[in-house]
């Protein structure tokens, strides 16, 4: 089980690489192209794509047949998310918590709760179609 807790960490950390990539995106080319109001729904819509992309290419590295590991691997992930959005986002950024919790505010144009519902089932849906189990 650790082995698999590492793998899974392993492509998560993958998918915080590309949702940095994705942000550096948004502001560098959605922003001047779009505007910051429509430019941070389209990074949330392109970031859940990246986010099913990458974990539908490496969910076999994850080697079991169980459909309850992807499960619990999406369970981590979204833990993993939480954690760091907030812990990364108040003690390295400096943010403000009443800052952060804006990422949930949908209203405003963010996604970020859609991306953490795929980040949710991406290991299952993605092992699923890949005929894992």
């Amino acid at each position: 089980m650790a082995i698999t807790v590492f793998k899974a960490t392993g492509i998560w950390l993958l998918i915080v690489i590309a949702a940095i990539f994705n942000g550096v995106f948004r502001e560098r080319v959605l922003v001047p192209a779009v505007g910051a109001d429509l430019a941070l729904p389209l990074s949330g819509v392109l970031l859940a794509v990246l986010v099913f992309l990458v974990t539908l290419l490496l969910i076999s590295f994850i080697g079991s047949s169980k459909q309850n590991t992807y499960i619990y691997i999406g369970l981590l992930w979204v833990v993993l998310t939480l954690s760091f959005e907030f812990l990364f986002g108040h003690f390295v950024v400096g943010k403000p918590w009443h800052e952060i919790i804006q990422v949930f505010n949908i209203r405003k144009g963010d996604l970020f709760i859609v991306v953490l519902f795929i980040t949710g089932i991406s290991p299952w849906l993605a092992a699923r179609i890949r005929g894992v189990f």
